[in-house]
Parts: C-alpha cells; sequence; structure tokens
C-alpha cells in the first residue's frame, strides 16, 4: 500500500478489499477506546454552583471502566455496526484510492521517491471523497456512542443501528444523515493525510537505515507515527465533528467551534487527546500491520 514504491502491485479490488478487512478489524479491537473519546468530548464543563462538582467521566481508562460499570461491558461496543459499515466504506476508499490518486498528482512516467506534499495531497483528497460517501455510517456511530446509561422507563432513543438510520431520516429528513459533514470532510482529510502519508513517510525514511527491512517492526513503528501525528493535527476537528453529531442544538461548524471556545477554554479542542492517541495509535499500529499482511495474502492470490 502505502509504500516508497509509487506503483502498487495489486488490483484496486484487491487493495480495496484489504483495506476494508483491516480497517474492520482495527474498529472492532479498538471502539472501547472510541466510545470513551466521544462521551469525553461531549462532556460540557461543570457550571459552578449547579451541585455537578466533578466530571463524570475522568481519563481514559477512567471513562472505559465507569461505561463498564454503569452500563456493560457491551456497552464499550456501542456503535460497532455502524463502525463497521463505515470502516468498509470509508477505510476501503480512503486507503484503496490512495495509490492511484497519489500516481494521477504525480503523472505516469514518474520515477523516485513521491514527494511529502504529493503524498499530503493525495490523503486529504481520498479521505475527502470517501467520508463524503460515509458521514451517515458516522452519525449513526456517534449517535449510538453519546447515550449513557438511561433512568428506569426511559425508552432508548434508537433501538440499533438500522433503527438509528430509519429513524432519524423519518424525524429529521435524509439530509439530516449529512450533518456535520463540514467538520467531519476536514476531519477525515487532515486526519487521513497525516495518517498516510506519515506512515509512507516514515516507512520510507526507516527503509533507508542499515538493517531496517520492510517487515513488522517498520509496520509497527511506521503505524505509531501515523497514529501521533493524525492525533495532533486532528483534535480540534474532531472534537467539533462530535459535539455537533452528538448535539444538534449547534447552528454550524463555526457556531460550535466558537460555543466549544467560549464555554469551555480552548483546551476543549484536545479533550480526549490521551483516549483518541491511544484509540488512534493502537488503530493506526492494528490497522497497517494488518494490511500490510492481507495484502500480501491478496498478491499472492492474484499472481498465483
Amino acid at each position: 500500500m502505502v509504500s516508497g514504491d509509487s506503483k502498487s502491485d495489486i488490483s484496486f479490488a484487491g487493495t480495496f478489499a484489504s483495506s476494508a478487512f483491516a480497517a474492520c478489524f482495527a474498529e472492532i479491537c479498538t471502539i472501547p477506546l472510541d466510545t470513551a473519546k466521544v462521551r469525553l468530548q461531549l462532556q460540557k464543563k461543570a457550571v459552578a454552583g449547579d451541585g455537578i462538582g466533578l466530571p463524570k467521566y475522568k481519563g481514559m481508562l477512567g471513562t472505559v471502566g465507569t461505561i463498564a460499570r454503569e452500563e456493560g461491558l457491551a456497552s464499550l461496543w456501542k456503535g460497532i455496526v455502524p463502525g463497521l459499515h463505515r470502516q468498509c466504506l470509508f477505510g476501503g476508499l480512503r486507503i484503496g484510492l490512495y495509490e492511484p490518486i497519489k500516481n494521477l498528482y504525480v503523472g505516469e512516467n514518474f520515477v523516485g521517491d513521491v514527494p511529502l506534499t504529493t503524498k499530503i495531497l493525495a490523503g486529504l483528497t481520498t479521505g475527502a471523497l470517501a467520508i463524503s460517501v460515509a458521514n451517515p455510517t458516522d452519525l449513526v456511530k456517534v449517535r449510538l456512542q453519546a447515550e449513557g446509561k438511561l433512568a428506569a422507563g426511559v425508552p432508548r432513543r434508537y433501538s440499533g443501528a438500522l433503527n438509528a438510520y430509519s429513524t432519524i431520516v423519518r424525524q429529521e429528513g435524509v439530509r439530516a444523515l449529512w450533518t456535520g459533514l463540514g467538520p467531519n470532510v476536514a476531519r477525515n482529510a487532515i486526519i487521513n493525510a497525516a495518517e498516510l502519508a506519515s506512515y509512507d513517510q516514515v516507512k520510507q525514511t526507516i527503509l533507508k537505515i542499515p538493517g531496517f527491512t520492510d517487515n513488522v517492526l517498520t509496520h509497527l513503528l511506521s503505524g505509531l507515527g501515523a497514529g501521533f501525528v493524525a492525533v495532533c493535527v486532528g483534535s480540534p476537528v474532531d472534537v467539533v465533528k462530535s459535539r455537533m453529531m452528538g448535539d444538534p442544538s449547534y447552528k454550524g461548524t463555526i457556531d460550535c467551534f466558537v460555543k466549544t471556545l467560549k464555554n469551555d477554554g480552548p483546551f476543549a479542542f484536545y479533550k480526549g487527546f490521551i483516549p483518541n492517541f491511544g484509540r488512534l495509535g493502537s488503530w493506526n499500529v492494528i490497522m497497517f500491520l494488518t494490511l500490510e499482511q492481507a495484502k500480501k495474502f491478496v498478491k499472492s492470490i492474484e499472481s498465483g
């Protein structure tokens, strides 16, 4: 996939299938951390004198523990069904299209290492295209994750992923499925560029160091680097996206940004940074390790 070589050695269908599989596997492994991240991001600052002294959720592991204790272990996998819908579409498209788009930008006769700026541009393009298709799955995932423990007798807003899609369309209209598309395109284009370009660049750099080969250690280090860069760059837009999707009262991206800044301060944009890195760092390591192996498997089938 993402490699120093600009030409892909397996078909687009093979790359798409490998990417979707790797993204889904990483999603299943790390969604408890994502649920914790969403709860931390949606948690508003306690108002002085309102009787709420301390925030309910504190830290990644604390949030995971609180959710598991109050709502049961299964609640940590809330949103897994739309999460897998999202990864099949979004993961498959953003990673599957990365090499073809990168090759398109450099031209078919290009020889040598692809410039970092081209890698970033390719990542921005495929991230924006992929999430424009997959936004409804993201919205449903956040809505399901945002719902905490309910009082006795209070019905759940949605009974499941498919019910959530139909309820949102019925009550809010089809366009509501693309709520938060602006910050979501910004977030996913930026994070996709940060992940894929940094993985590409780190891997390319490591492979030039004597003693390093295209093996699991190289993939592990490249995946960690990709995750860290992605969180540093993408956290502010990620917070705005989660708040807009979890709370329909915001009028738009700017309104959400301004209200968050005014009510919760600038550090709110890095709320959930540790769980976000725990999530994206581990997600990238698992996804890229799985992807590299899946691509080797597909290559052996296609060439055999």
